[in-house]
């Protein structure tokens, strides 16, 4: 006897599908590679990282630029997303481990989705990748604050 899915006829039981911004925090957590689902083929990165600022566009570029951004799988100490009326605004605090060394960075995204709900622009503000002995000397410095 072969099993038969359940396709209940109930709207309620129904899971939407994950949306751009929820593969895209997924991706990050998970240090691997956006799919091809959640960028828009004409999407711009806008990224001020520290002492920089720098610009990619199409959905080749700004894969590959986040890829090299979000190298290792990490987890979230800290993860807010606020919806915007064209897409939604990311703030994060990731953790991960690099070469053995424990990283966290502090980021916000605001993304814009074009109309088929992919994301079409991503302006990132970045403080840094902070190794363990700059976070235990940022740590001391806040001890007094």
């Amino acid at each position: 006897m072969s099993a038969t899915p359940n396709l209940s006829s109930d709207p309620s039981t129904l899971v939407p599908p994950p949306s751009a911004v929820d593969r895209f925090v997924a991706s990050v957590e998970a240090g691997r590679a956006l799919d091809a689902d959640t960028l828009h083929p004409d999407v711009v990165l806008d990224a001020t990282v520290p002492n920089w600022r720098l610009h990619q566009r199409g959905a080749d570029a700004v894969g590959a630029q986040l890829a090299g951004f979000y190298g290792h799988p990490g987890r979230f100490e800290q993860l807010r997303r606020i919806a915007i009326p064209d897409g939604e605004l990311v703030e994060l605090t990731l953790t991960w481990t690099e070469d053995g060394v424990p990283h966290v960075s502090h980021q916000a995204h605001l993304l814009t989705l074009a109309p088929d709900g992919r994301i079409v622009g991503d302006t990132l503000w970045c403080g840094g990748r902070w190794p363990a002995d700059l976070l235990a000397e940022m740590e001391a410095a806040d001890v007094g604050a």
